[in-house]
């Protein structure tokens, strides 16, 4: 008969893989409240993005539609929409830019230079290409600030960090 020869490999034990789970956890642990603030500090950058979005939308649509249109924010609930101008009065666009965004948990935002209608601020966007030159100002929870500033009726809005001048 044939005798085989049984090779062992080395392999780690279950106490060597408990003991490894633990340092990862330990280390997940002291990590996740920093990831936290990276995630929260992702979305008032991104909710700025969606702003700058449909400034650009309104702006270019106004101008090929030849219509008003309007970005309107109520602060109060953090919310903000696109209007257009038809037969005299704002009206709700019938797509999914008309619909209304919400801001982040927590998001506060702030008006300068804009228009007032009851509790609704907003922008004007009109068919000759010019916009109400305004500043949008979202605040975090952790009073992180990105701004949306359009200096000019002729400019559009950009996205600026860091402290106001």
């Amino acid at each position: 008969m044939n005798e085989r020869t049984i090779q062992t490999r080395p392999a780690f034990t279950l106490l060597e893989l408990i003991l490894v789970m633990v340092i990862l956890s330990t280390v997940l642990a002291m990590a996740a409240p920093s990831l936290r603030g990276f995630f929260a500090s992702r979305q008032i950058h991104d909710a700025a993005a969606q702003i700058l979005a449909l400034t650009q939308l309104a702006s270019s649509q106004a101008v090929s539609q030849g219509t008003t249109y309007r970005l309107n924010f109520d602060p109060t609930e953090g919310l903000y929409w696109l209007t257009a101008r038809q037969g005299g009065a704002f009206e709700e666009l019938g797509t999914e830019f008309g619909r209304e965004f919400s801001l982040p948990r927590d998001t506060t935002v702030e008006l300068a230079g804009a228009g007032e209608d009851a509790e609704i601020e907003y922008v004007v966007f009109t068919p000759q290409g010019t916009c109400t030159p305004a500043t949008i100002t979202l605040t975090d929870r952790r009073g992180e600030q990105v701004r949306l500033v359009c200096p000019s009726a002729t400019e559009a809005f950009s996205i600026v960090e860091g402290e106001a001048p």
